[in-house]
């Protein structure tokens, strides 16, 4: 079956909320979101740091100032239909154990890669579950947790003079119906595509994969995604 957009859910409607939407990943993402149209609630630890970014990126080319807003972390949570995580590895467990119980019944997207740094450049970290997503689903067993969005640059997404950004999205989900909605999302920024590319316990190649991105990126000078062929 060919890759076929029109066949996707409408996802217009959807309020999506991105825990860890200061950082430089979570802010591309919102402001990608929000230029699509998307109503995007920025999450932190602090409320005030979440509504200081929201400001920054309504100001920015082609956001509606109604579509973007901040509040802490547990607010976004419980007021967003689709909740992207995009916190630093390290305070990843915390922040998704303490976020179960307003996250539970919505789909929550993991875009975390457990990548370590040493002199001779990134490499992939061991994770005890598996994978960074597959930690998420263990610590949220009510949530329908995807994995998404691991390989997009956030210097392409926060450059408002890039209005496409080709590549693929890869969507890793024990539930079919969440990752249409995944994809959807992905297809409503100009140029990318979500492509489901397994269960959960294929996601941990995937999170590796950032390490041998950043080392292209580095001989290149590149902001290197992926393209999936035949599709």
């Amino acid at each position: 079956m060919a890759y076929d957009a029109s066949a996707l859910p409408d996802v217009s409607g959807l309020t999506v909320g991105i825990i860890g939407g200061t950082g430089d990943q979570g802010r591309g993402l919102a402001y990608r979101f929000a230029r699509a149209g998307q109503t995007v609630l920025i999450g932190s630890r602090s409320a005030e740091r979440a509504e200081e970014a929201a400001r920054e990126i309504a100001a920015l080319p082609g956001v509606a100032a109604a579509t973007v807003a901040g509040a802490g972390n547990e607010e976004v949570a419980r007021r967003s239909d689709v909740v992207i995580v995009a916190v630093p590895w390290d305070g990843h467990a915390a922040t998704v154990a303490a976020l179960a119980g307003p996250l539970a019944g919505k789909i929550v997207v993991d875009c975390v890669n457990p990548l370590g740094f040493d002199k001779q450049g990134p490499y992939a970290l061991t994770v005890e579950e598996g994978s960074a997503v597959q930690q998420a689903a263990a610590l949220l067993p009510e949530s329908r947790v995807c994995a998404a969005f691991n390989h997009v640059s956030a210097p392409l997404l926060a450059d408002p003079e890039i209005d496409r950004i080709q590549l693929d999205v890869l969507v890793c989900t024990e539930d079919r119906d969440a990752a249409a909605v995944v994809a959807a999302l992905a297809a409503r920024i100009p140029g990318m595509r979500g492509i489901y590319a397994g269960r959960l316990r294929n996601a941990h190649q995937i999170e590796a994969f950032t390490a041998n991105l950043i080392a292209i990126n580095k001989r290149y000078k590149a902001h290197a995604g992926i393209r999936v062929t035949d599709l």
